[in-house]
C-alpha cells in the first residue's frame, strides 16, 4: 500500500470518549457526538486516540467505542481505530476487532513508557501493521510517549517502507521537524500534522501534506472549511479561515500540546459542555476543570474567537 490507496486528508477529530459522571461510558453521548461530527463535515474520525483516554479503558469499552463509531458512522467518513498498547500483542488483538468491527484504518503509537529505539520501533510497526489488512497509520507522540520518531534520522522512511503503512500523523513539538516528516516521505505515505495556520498552508500549497488530526475536534467549523479551500486552491479563504482557527486553537493549546487552562482532555471536556456538545467527563486519574475562574477564561475564549457565534450560525 502507499499513500493512493486511501483519500485519508482534510480535518479530523481525535475524538473524547463520553462518560457519565459515574465513569461509565455513556453510547448515547458517543453516538451524539458522532453525528455532531457527520453533520460540521468532517472528513474523517479517530476514536480510542490519546484524546479518546483509551489509557483508562477496558479492552471491552475500547472494542465498544469501535464497534459504535463504525455503526454510527456508516461509511460517511473513514473511522480510524487507535490500537496503542504496552505490547505487540495486546496491540495486535485490538488491530483485528477493529477490522472485524469494519473500521476502515489503525493508528498506533510506538509503545508508551518503554523507550524503544529506531530498531525496536520499526519492528513493533511492521508486527502490528501486517497483523491485518487494514491501512495504517504510524502516530508519532512524543508528549506521549517520550520518544521521537522524527528526531531520528530516517526512521520515518523506513517506517512508510513497510506493507500496510499509508500515512503518518506527526504531533511532535518540533515544528520543523515536522516538516522533515513531510519531505522526507509525503510522497510515500499522508502526513497529519500541524497545517491549521498560515506557515501550514504555504507546508501545504507548495511542500505536502494532507491534514490534521486535532484533539476534540471543536475548531471544526473553520478547520473543515480551511481544508476545502485548500482542496479548491483558494488561498485567500484559506488564510481567512486559517486565521480564525488561530484564534481559538492558541488561545487553548501550547506550542507543546498541553492545555492553557489544565490537562488538554479535562480542558476540551470542559469547553464542549460550555458549548453544549456532548463530550462527557473525564475518567480518573484525570481530574474535571471546576474552578469558576478557570471555566469563565475558557468561555471567553470560545466567545471572542468567534466560535460561540459560528455555532449558532450553523444551528
Amino acid at each position: 500500500m502507499d499513500r493512493d490507496d486511501v483519500t485519508w486528508h482534510g480535518y479530523w477529530p481525535a475524538a473524547p470518549t463520553p462518560f457519565t459522571a459515574d465513569g461509565l461510558l455513556d453510547e448515547e453521548s458517543w453516538r451524539a457526538l458522532l453525528r455532531l461530527y457527520a453533520a460540521q463535515g468532517v472528513h474523517g474520525v479517530l476514536v480510542n486516540g490519546s484524546t479518546g483516554e483509551w489509557f483508562s479503558q477496558s479492552t471491552g469499552e475500547r472494542r465498544r467505542v469501535v464497534e459504535i463509531a463504525v455503526d454510527e458512522v456508516a461509511g460517511r467518513f473513514p473511522v480510524i481505530a487507535g490500537v496503542t498498547a504496552y505490547t505487540p500483542d495486546e496491540a495486535i488483538a485490538l488491530a483485528r476487532h477493529a477490522a472485524e468491527a469494519g473500521a476502515d484504518g489503525l493508528l498506533a503509537t510506538p509503545p508508551p513508557y518503554v523507550h524503544p529505539g529506531p530498531d525496536e520501533i520499526v519492528h513493533f510497526y511492521d508486527r502490528l501493521s501486517s497483523a491485518t489488512a487494514l491501512p495504517f497509520m504510524v502516530y508519532n507522540w512524543p508528549r506521549g510517549v517520550a520518544v521521537d520518531i522524527s528526531a531520528h534520522p530516517g526512521l520515518a522512511a523506513r517506517l512508510a517502507d513497510l506493507d500496510n503503512v499509508v500515512a503518518i500523523k506527526d504531533s511532535t513539538g518540533d515544528w520543523l521537524r515536522m516538516l522533515g516528516t513531510v519531505e522526507a516521505v509525503s510522497d510515500r505515505v499522508r502526513v497529519f500534522g500541524s497545517f491549521l495556520h498560515r506557515r501550514g498552508l504555504a507546508v501545504l500549497m507548495e511542500l505536502g501534506g494532507d491534514g490534521n488530526i486535532d484533539g476534540g475536534g471543536m475548531g471544526a467549523p473553520f478547520a473543515v472549511p480551511y481544508y476545502e479551500a485548500v482542496a479548491a486552491h483558494d488561498a485567500a479563504a484559506a488564510r481567512a479561515w486559517a486565521d480564525r482557527y488561530t484564534a481559538l486553537s492558541s488561545r487553548l493549546i501550547n506550542p507543546d500540546y498541553s492545555g492553557v487552562f489544565g490537562s488538554p482532555i479535562a480542558q476540551l471536556k470542559a469547553a464542549m459542555r460550555l458549548l453544549g456538545q456532548p463530550g462527557g467527563h473525564v475518567r480518573p486519574p484525570l481530574l474535571p476543570i471546576e474552578d469558576e475562574a478557570r471555566l469563565q477564561a475558557i468561555d471567553a475564549v470560545l466567545t471572542e474567537s468567534g466560535l460561540k457565534a459560528a455555532l449558532g450560525a450553523r444551528g
